[in-house]
């Protein structure tokens, strides 16, 4: 509890400092504060808490930096697992769970509150629960996207596997509230979303309790096969006229690295073939950028230690770093800068052309 509580004051003071600047919003295109969450314990593969050191190492504060971006890297959270937790009817680890996604509630709530586009660093996926909820505590008309290949909508009742990294939405919602049973650990999460608040992008593989909740609540969501039918650039025209059409509402974007093609991210927990391809997740991401309402995303389930080789777990790491940086703006055509910041022709360079004609 001391560790924790000294965790949260550093937090504090950290955004109070950064609240006190003057000129950062006017200097900076965005304010962005990178939060690692390196932990495990909702599903059963371990790795995935190296995640977010190898997409740091991949270039993440220095890509965004190029893009103009005022970035404050707060470092990783401690998270405790619970010596005396075991599974609770199916689920495994399920109060060190709902601690952790706790304590980065704490984080997020915090970060966004000091004005910063919140990028956390995952991590599995049952992270979403906290970030989200830290997400809404500021922004409690948020809207959330949810890029993966798996709908992550189970309840503890309907999971196969007890894995709380496919149960995360499930928590978030209201229409569940009454289906999600009482386990340890989670007392404290509060259903914010409706059904209408979500779209999830490049599902392939749900569960039939997933579909059942997915068609019962009315959630919108588009397939692989829907993607290939329409095409991404009529997706994300149908995602936003869904969620922004009646009002303008911050986004939370939460992106899971397996949807893309396992050819692409194979550094990952649970692969899943005919994903997304490069372009259609670039396209994703630089749309959502284009709304100007991005407020906070997490980039999950980069898992060092599931990669062949060195070279494939560099590619997805990097591929997480493109994913990042195309929501915060970075563009396929390059970066911009207005024509009064071009270099002028000198007129001493002029002399010297004209010097070298006449010899």
């Amino acid at each position: 509890m001391a560790v924790k509580m000294a965790l949260r004051g550093s937090f504090l003071r950290l955004f109070k400092r950064q609240l006190e600047s003057p000129v950062q919003e006017k200097k900076y295109a965005h304010s962005v504060a990178i939060i690692g969450a390196p932990f495990s314990k909702g599903q059963k593969r371990r790795g995935v808490e190296h995640g977010p050191r190898a997409v740091r190492d991949a270039g993440l504060f220095e890509r965004l930096s190029s893009l103009g971006c005022q970035v404050y890297d707060l470092g990783d959270l401690n998270f405790t697992h619970l010596a005396d937790d075991d599974t609770y009817k199916r689920i495994p680890f399920p109060r060190t769970t709902g601690l952790a996604s706790k304590v980065l509630a704490d984080a997020v709530s915090g970060a966004v509150g000091a004005g910063h586009t919140c990028v956390t660093l995952g991590g599995d996926h049952s992270l979403g629960v906290g970030s989200v909820q830290g997400h809404s505590r500021q922004c409690p008309d948020l809207c959330l996207i949810w890029v993966d290949a798996h709908s992550d909508i189970n309840t503890p009742l309907t999971s196969p596997s007890g894995n709380l990294h496919g149960q995360s939405v499930s928590f978030l919602l209201k229409e569940l509230q009454d289906k999600v049973p009482a386990i340890p650990g989670f007392s404290w999460v509060t259903p914010g979303l409706s059904s209408s608040d979500i779209v999830y992008i490049g599902l392939r593989d749900v569960d039939p309790g997933e579909h059942q909740i997915l068609k019962t609540c009315g959630i919108k969501y588009f397939s692989m096969r829907e993607i290939d039918r329409v095409g991404i650039q009529r997706v994300m025209e149908m995602t936003f006229a869904h969620l922004l059409e009646r009002k303008q509402k911050p986004i939370h974007l939460s992106f899971d690295i397996d949807a893309f093609d396992p050819s692409l991210a194979p550094a990952t927990g649970t692969p899943v073939m005919g994903g997304l391809t490069y372009r259609e997740g670039i396209y994703i991401s630089e749309e959502i950028h284009n709304t100007g309402l991005l407020s906070a995303m997490d980039l999950v389930e980069v898992n060092p230690t599931l990669g062949a080789t060195r070279e494939a777990v560099e590619v997805t790491a990097s591929l997480a770093v493109d994913v990042i940086a195309a929501s915060l703006g970075q563009t396929r055509e390059g970066a911009h800068i207005s024509m009064d910041k071009l270099p002028l022709a000198s007129t001493t360079y002029e002399s010297d052309v004209e010097q070298e004609v006449r010899l």
